[in-house]
C-alpha cells in the first residue's frame, strides 16, 4: 500500500486552544466506547419494561458493536475523501438523534435498530476523531502525549459504562443510559467546529460498498443462527442463517484478496506476531464484555442486589483496568511487549477462574477479585494491542494494520455477548426448569415455585461458570502462543514505534490514505 499525501488544512493551533480541542474530541470517544458496555447492569431493567426474547437480548447488547467494528475501515476512507470533521459532525448528530430514539423506544425490535444506526454512527467517530487529533499536534511529543490520553479514555469508557448506567438506573429509568448522551454530543456540535479544522487526503482509497455489506451481512446472519440455535435449539431458519452467513464472511475474505484497496489485508496475517496481537485484540474484549454482562445479571437476579450496589461492585475492577491502560506505555519501554502480553493473558486467565467459586447464595468478594485480577489484563491488552501489530509490519502497512487492530476490539466487544452469551443461553436451555428461554422471564413468571427459581439461578450461574471456564482456557493458549512467539526484543530495538497502540492506528489514518481506526 503507497504511502500518499495529505491535505493540512489546519495550522499549527496554539498550544491552549488544541487541548481544548483535545477536550471537545475526547466526549464522543468516550461515548463511543461507553455505549458498548452501558447496558450490562442496565439489562434487567430492559427486559422488564420490554420483555425481550433471549436472542433479542443479545441483540440489543452487540448489535452496537457489529455495526462500529463492521464500518470503522470503510467511515476511515469516506472521511479522507469528504473530511473528517465534516464526517464526526454528521455522526456526532446521529449519534444524538439514534440515542433519543433508544432511550424511547416501545419495543425490542425498535430498540435494536436504534442501537444499530447508533453504532453506524459511532464508526464514523472514532478514525475521523484520530485524524483530527493528529492534526491539532504537528509536533510528535505533544502527539503522542495527546494520543495517550486518548487511548485512556477510550478504555476508560468500557470500563466505566456500567457503573454510570447503574448509577443512573438508581434514579431514572431506563431509558436515561441512552439520554446521558445528549449533553455531550450538544456540547461537541457547538465547539467541535470552532477548535477543530478539516482533514482530508489528497486521494483518498476507494471504499468497495460490496466488501462492507458483505461482510456486515455475514456476520449479522452467522451470529443470528448461533443465538437462535443456542436459545431455542435446532431449526432450520436458524441452521439457513448460520449456513449462508458463514458463506459470506469466507466470500469475503476471497474478495479481499482481489481487491487494490482491500477492506482487510489478510495477508499480514501470515506474520504471527501480527495474528497473535489481532487475537488479543478481540478475545480480551470478547471475555471482558461477555463476563461484564452476565456478572450484571448475576449480581441482580441471583444475588438480589439494587443497580447502584451492582455499580459500586464493578468499581474496582473498572478502576483497575484505566490505570493499567495508562500506565502500560511506560512498563512497555523497560520489559517489553512479550512480557507485557504474557502478563496480560496470565492475568485475564487466573482471574476469570475466581468466578469459579461464585454461587447462588454468595460471591461478591470473588466477583470483585476477579474483575480487579483479569482488569490488570484487559487494560494491558487495551493499550499496546495495535502497537505491537503496527510493529510487526512494514512501516508502508502501518494503516492497515492499525486498522484492523481497532476494528477486532470492537468486533470482539460484539463477539463475546453474541457466542459466549449464546454459550450461557444454551446452558440455561439445557440445565434450568424449561419454564422460559431466560432467568429473567423465568424469575417473572407468576406463581413461580421456590424450586422452580433455585433450578433457574443454579442453570444461570453454571453457565456464568462455563464461560468464565472457556475464556480462561482461551487466555491461557494465547498467552503460551504469545511465550513462544513474540520477540524477545524490546520495541526500541525493533524499529521505532509510537508511544500508544491508538497513536500508531492515528498515524496509519492520515498518512496510509485513511485506513481507519
Amino acid at each position: 500500500m503507497t504511502k500518499t499525501p495529505r491535505r493540512r488544512n489546519v495550522g499549527t493551533s496554539s498550544a491552549p486552544r488544541a487541548w481544548l480541542g483535545l477536550l471537545v474530541v475526547l466526549g464522543p470517544v468516550l461515548l463511543v466506547s461507553m455505549d458498548g458496555s452501558i447496558l450490562f447492569l442496565a439489562m434487567p431493567r430492559v427486559s422488564q419494561a420490554l420483555a425481550p426474547s433471549a436472542d433479542q437480548a443479545l441483540w440489543i447488547l452487540d448489535v452496537y458493536g457489529f455495526a462500529v467494528g463492521s464500518l470503522l475501515i470503510a467511515f476511515g476512507n469516506l472521511g479522507d475523501r469528504y473530511g473528517r470533521l465534516r464526517l464526526l459532525l454528521i455522526g456526532a448528530a446521529v449519534f444524538g438523534l439514534a440515542s433519543v430514539g433508544a432511550a424511547f423506544a416501545p419495543t425490542p425490535e425498535l430498540l435494536i435498530a436504534a442501537r444499530a444506526v447508533m453504532g453506524v454512527a459511532g464508526a464514523t467517530l472514532l478514525p475521523s476523531a484520530l485524524a483530527v487529533l493528529s492534526e491539532l499536534f504537528p509536533e510528535p511529543r505533544l502527539r503522542a502525549r495527546a494520543i495517550g490520553i486518548f487511548a485512556a479514555a477510550f478504555a476508560a469508557g468500557f470500563a466505566i459504562g456500567p457503573v454510570v448506567g447503574g448509577v443512573l438506573l438508581e434514579r431514572f429509568w431506563w431509558g436515561s443510559v441512552f439520554l446521558v448522551n445528549l449533553p455531550v454530543i450538544a456540547l461537541f456540535l457547538v465547539f467541535a467546529p470552532i477548535l477543530l479544522g478539516e482533514v482530508r487526503a489528497t486521494r483518498p482509497g476507494r471504499v468497495d460498498v460490496l466488501s462492507v455489506a458483505t461482510s456486515a451481512a455475514g456476520l449479522l446472519l452467522a451470529i443470528y443462527g448461533l443465538k437462535h440455535l443456542a436459545a431455542e435449539g435446532v431449526s432450520l431458519p436458524a441452521l439457513a442463517a448460520l449456513a449462508v452467513g458463514v458463506a459470506l464472511v469466507a466470500w469475503f475474505v476471497v474478495r479481499q484478496r482481489t481487491l487494490a484497496d482491500p477492506l482487510i489485508d489478510f495477508s499480514l496475517f501470515r506474520d504471527r506476531v501480527f495474528t497473535i496481537a489481532i487475537i488479543t485484540g478481540l478475545l480480551p474484549l470478547a471475555a471482558w464484555s461477555a463476563i461484564a454482562y452476565l456478572a450484571g445479571m448475576y449480581l441482580q437476579s441471583v444475588l438480589g442486589l439494587d443497580i447502584l450496589t451492582a455499580a459500586l461492585l464493578a468499581l474496582p475492577g473498572a478502576a483497575v483496568l484505566t490505570i493499567t491502560s495508562i500506565v502500560t506505555p511506560a512498563v512497555v519501554d523497560r520489559v517489553g511487549k512479550r512480557a507485557v502480553l504474557v502478563t496480560a493473558h496470565a492475568a485475564i486467565a487466573v482471574g476469570l477462574l475466581f468466578l469459579l467459586a461464585t454461587t447462588v447464595t454468595g460471591g461478591t468478594g470473588w466477583y470483585i477479585l476477579s474483575a480487579a485480577v483479569a482488569g490488570i489484563g484487559y487494560g494491558i491488552s487495551f493499550s499496546v494491542v495495535a502497537d505491537t501489530a503496527v510493529g510487526a509490519v512494514p512501516v508502508e502497512r502501518a494503516g492497515s494494520a492499525g486498522a484492523i487492530a481497532e476494528t477486532s476490539n470492537e468486533i470482539g466487544n460484539a463477539l463475546g455477548i453474541a457466542l459466549l452469551g449464546s454459550l450461557a443461553a444454551l446452558v440455561f436451555r439445557l440445565e434450568g426448569p424449561g419454564l422460559a428461554p431466560t432467568l429473567e422471564e423465568t424469575l417473572h413468571l407468576p406463581d413461580l415455585a421456590g424450586a422452580a427459581v433455585l433450578e433457574a439461578e443454579s442453570a444461570f450461574v453454571s453457565g456464568l461458570h462455563l464461560v468464565a471456564l472457556v475464556a480462561s482456557a482461551l487466555h491461557a493458549v494465547l498467552g503460551a502462543a504469545a511465550l513462544r512467539w513474540l520477540p524477545r526484543s524490546r520495541p526500541r530495538d525493533l524499529r521505532e514505534v509510537p508511544d500508544t497502540g491508538l497513536k500508531s492506528a492515528a498515524e496509519g489514518v492520515v498518512d496510509d490514505h485513511g485506513a481507519g481506526v
